[in-house]
């Protein structure tokens, strides 16, 4: 079974998954939670509170536990249940880290033994067979790669939980010498917001706010705080294109593709903004999971493995 996951630092994603990459271990199974993985000893949850950024995320075994929570979501959708079952994995990483980490990605992963876990109740144990590691941005893409080919140079944008990462396309094709990756993604914004509400607003907000009211949705917020929220946004957007072009990322002479979670909720300031000239946006959260998954099929496919 091929099983794509998006290890990002806010959401955990698979083509059909998605959830908060926080994680809480219990000596003992907590009596009212309603999704249980029991692996290594310990029982564990998922969290509303995220994990610490980390660059590497092999250092220790968080994600990857994760991972098991986001495999039995996915078995459990395919109706793989009780029996051994082997599994490809499908995985990325930021185009800046990923010639340094790749090798690195896939050993975290690449285990000889039988993973055994309960989820739910429901017994597993998986086998891993093969680790595809790809570029993040790159297989958001896929399913518009045919369009891209007709231009000399993309910048593909994605603006993730922690980081924005950027990537040249030439001809259609990834130049990895030219790959940035900034400290600049809606994680830094949020945190930036909710100090700035608390302190000229004396309110708590939670992520789940800031969202609904960039993604234009209802609140019960008073509208000077929503006013300080957007505007909080705009500028953070603004940021982010102002140090694309120190970079020499001239989103006016290039079009651009905008992926990830971040660039919905700065779209209509990015669509807007003069230093923008030709904005496609990739709209589904999961499109690099699905990227992974479409790339891996394929290449396993000709291998014939």
């Amino acid at each position: 079974m091929l099983i794509a996951i998006d290890h990002g630092n806010y959401d955990i994603k698979t083509p059909h998954n998605s959830f908060m990459a926080g994680l809480a271990e219990h000596s003992v199974r907590p009596p009212m939670a309603d999704e249980v993985l029991e692996y290594g000893g310990s029982y564990w949850t998922l969290s509303g509170k995220r994990l610490s950024y980390r660059r590497d995320k092999t250092r220790d075994e968080s994600y990857f536990i994760l991972s098991l929570f986001a495999i039995a979501r996915e078995m459990v959708l395919a109706g793989k249940t009780g029996a051994v079952e082997r599994v490809h994995l499908a995985v990325g990483l930021p185009p800046e880290h990923y010639s340094i980490l790749k090798d690195k990605f896939t050993q975290y992963f690449k285990r000889s033994e039988s993973i055994h876990f309960i989820y739910n109740d429901k017994p597993f144990t998986i086998l891993f067979g093969n680790v595809f590691v790809y570029p993040q941005a790159f297989a958001a893409i896929t399913g518009i790669k045919s369009q891209l080919n007709q231009h000399l140079r993309v910048f593909l944008v994605d603006i993730g939980g922690y980081t924005t990462d950027v990537l040249l396309l030439r001809n259609g094709k990834p130049d990895l010498q030219f790959c940035r990756s900034l400290e600049m993604g809606v994680i830094t914004m949020n945190n930036d917001i909710i100090r700035r509400v608390g302190a000229l607003h004396d309110m708590r907000i939670e992520d789940e706010h800031i969202s609904a009211v960039l993604s234009g949705k209802e609140t019960i917020l008073p509208e000077e705080v929503k006013k300080t929220i957007r505007e909080a946004g705009q500028h953070h957007a603004k940021d982010i294109l102002d140090k694309l072009r120190e970079l020499q990322v001239d989103l006016r002479s290039n079009p651009a593709v905008f992926i990830g979670g971040g660039s919905i909720l700065y779209r209509e300031y990015l669509e807007n903004s003069p230093m923008v000239a030709s904005a496609t946006f990739i709209e589904n959260p999961k499109a690099n999971a699905v990227g992974y998954y479409s790339m891996a099929n394929m290449q396993m496919n000709l291998s014939g493995k």
